[in-house]
Order: C-alpha cells, then sequence, then structure tokens
C-alpha cells in the first residue's frame, strides 16, 4: 500500500512540475534505448530533474539535428553535451562519464598509442565526436579525409566488422552492445583491440536558461545524496 501511495504523490508531482523539452541522440544502449524512455543517462536525468521539481519531455534525433534544433529556441536543452560541444550555454554539472576508446580489428596488427597515432587510418566516430575528444582529436577529424560521424552509432560496428574502417571511436559499452544487434550481417567473433587513448569523456545538460540549469544540477546532487544515483547505475550494470 506504501508504495501504491507514493507512486500517486509522484504521479501527482510530475503533471504538476515545469516541463523540460530535452533533446536525446539516437539509440545508444544502455545509455539511452531510443523511443522507450529509458536507458542509464535517461534515468539519471528524469531522475534529477524530478528532484528539482522539472518532468521531462524527451525528442529523440541525430546529435547535429538537436544542435540546430537548440539554436532554433525548438528545445530547452540537449543531453550528452559538454563545454566543448560547439554550443554557448549554460552546462550543468556533469551527470555521466562515458568511456572512449578506439577500436581494431586485431588481425590488422596497429600500433595506436596516443590520438595521433590515429592520422594514417580512416577513422569512423559518433556525431560531434571532433568537438567532444579534445583538441588532439579535432585536429585529427579535421585534417583526415577519411574521417566520418556516424549519425547511427550501429553502424560503426558493421563498418569495423566488415572491414570498410580501420578504427571505430566510440563508447566501450556502446560498441560491445550493438554487437549483439548485428551478429547477423557480419561476423562480431572477429577478435578487436581497444586502444585506451582518451581521458574519460564527462558529459553535462546544455540548457538555455541558467535559472533551469541550477535547478537541474540542485537535482542531481539530491539524487546523489539519497543514494537514488548509485541505483539508476547497478540497473545497468549488467551491460
Amino acid at each position: 500500500m506504501k508504495w501504491w501511495v507514493m507512486g500517486l504523490v509522484l504521479f501527482a508531482l510530475d503533471s504538476t512540475a515545469q516541463e523540460l523539452k530535452i533533446g536525446f541522440g539516437t539509440h545508444k544502449p544502455p545509455y539511452l534505448f531510443e523511443n522507450q524512455d529509458k536507458g542509464l543517462e535517461y534515468d539519471i536525468i528524469v531522475a534529477a530533474a524530478r528532484a528539482a521539481g522539472l518532468r521531462i519531455s524527451a525528442s529523440y534525433a541525430p546529435r547535429e539535428r538537436l544542435h540546430r534544433a537548440l539554436n532554433r529556441g525548438e528545445l530547452d536543452g540537449i543531453a550528452t553535451t559538454n563545454s566543448r560541444g560547439g554550443i554557448t550555454r549554460f552546462y550543468s554539472q556533469p551527470y555521466i562519464v562515458y568511456d572512449n576508446v578506439a577500436v581494431a580489428l586485431t588481425s590488422r596488427g596497429y600500433q595506436i598509442e596516443s590520438i595521433a597515432d590515429l592520422a594514417p587510418y580512416s577513422i569512423s566516430a559518433f556525431q560531434r565526436a571532433r568537438f567532444q575528444l579534445g583538441e588532439d582529436f579535432q585536429r585529427i577529424a579535421e585534417a583526415s579525409p577519411r574521417y566520418r560521424e556516424e549519425a547511427q552509432q550501429i553502424a560503426q560496428n558493421r563498418l569495423l566488422f566488415s572491414g570498410r574502417i580501420d578504427v571505430v571511436v566510440g563508447d566501450s559499452r556502446v560498441l560491445r552492445y550493438f554487437n549483439r544487434e548485428v551478429y547477423s550481417q557480419v561476423d562480431v567473433s572477429q577478435p578487436v583491440t581497444e586502444y585506451r587513448i582518451f581521458p574519460p569523456t564527462h558529459y553535462q545538460l546544455g540548457l538555455q536558461d541558467k535559472a533551469l540549469r541550477n535547478r537541474f544540477d540542485q537535482g542531481l546532487a539530491a539524487i546523489r545524496a539519497s543514494g537514488e544515483y548509485q541505483r539508476i547505475e547497478q540497473r545497468y550494470a549488467l551491460y
């Protein structure tokens, strides 16, 4: 009975909370299950917003399209960005950390010990990686005629295992997850090597309004203090 009453209270609070239109990217489990309103990143943002008396209305699109929508004022904010993201907005405190790596087929025998070592290779990265992964990577991306970014990150796995690209760059959990979605199309049993040449990538919410940014930060601090943040992490620990 207690949980039923609590559910009614949360529903009532959500229905009266101020709505925030937030742009999320495309399908990238376990952080975001597109159009399913769930995922590690999605759940953290929703929980922090709720703790701040806000309600999230999610919009899903490739990152480049989301940035254009934000600049047109069609969104209150976008997820999975940071101060290097190429927009002038109010950034929240970091709410999640991605483990971005470079990955290649082990059979290629590449020696990659730094970001600079990527220069000779064809590279497939996620959209706006050229901004998000630091100045060294941006120089490589902008100088290379064989650099590309994918609106749908699942394409990276197809490109890698079909041998059509030398190196893919993305979060290690996302890349591993997509193997289960492309195994019937390409041979995902081929050994791969992860090159850990990137520092952890701290992502923030980019918001149009400073006061809303401050409220979100308060909500984020509250769910960290209450243990709710850690419980959300545990829900996705097996991915």
